[in-house]
């Protein structure tokens, strides 16, 4: 549920694995200020399959050509165009998914589902008060939108078998 150019950007070091989260510089975030992903099992899983390939770079996703840069803006793009959603879907359209999910679920609280989403308070007053991180249920919350993902593509995959 990270923006596109958090996650091209994301870097090995900001990792902790035993922890199971991800800290995001402020320096990179819209927003200047650090940002808490709680990882999910299935996260954990992809970036120890990660690590061979990249781990030797500073980089998550290095780029092709200079491995000190990351993976251009339309890399990801070009990836959902391959998969058949050209004209249907975008990188940044799946915050909007998860959130639209997240929030019809009735499970989580829309403060937590904003935060993941590293959005700030609009109301200022609020905001100069309001500094709860909501990690708990974050960390509940990734987990279930992992799982929710699984479960999707099984349905979709038995679907396309019958």
């Amino acid at each position: 549920m990270v923006r596109t150019v958090e996650l091209r950007g994301a870097r090995w070091d900001e990792f902790d694995l035993d922890k199971r989260v991800w800290l995001i510089p402020e320096e990179r975030m819209k927003m200047r200020a650090p940002h808490l992903v709680p990882l999910s099992r299935q996260a954990l899983e992809i970036l120890d399959e990660l690590r061979p390939i990249t781990g030797a770079c500073d980089l998550v996703f290095p780029g092709r050509s200079d491995r000190r840069k990351p993976i251009s803006e339309n890399t990801l793009l070009y990836a959902l165009y391959r998969m058949g959603y050209h004209q249907r879907a975008t990188t940044h359209g799946f915050r909007a998914l998860a959130s639209t999910i997240l929030n019809e679920s009735g499970l989580w609280r829309p403060d937590a589902i904003e935060r993941q989403l590293a959005h700030k308070e609009q109301n200022a007053v609020r905001a100069a008060y309001h500094r709860s991180e909501y990690l708990e249920e974050r960390v509940r919350m990734m987990q279930w939108w992992a799982d929710f993902l699984d479960a999707s593509e099984r349905e979709a995959a038995d679907d396309k078998a019958a």
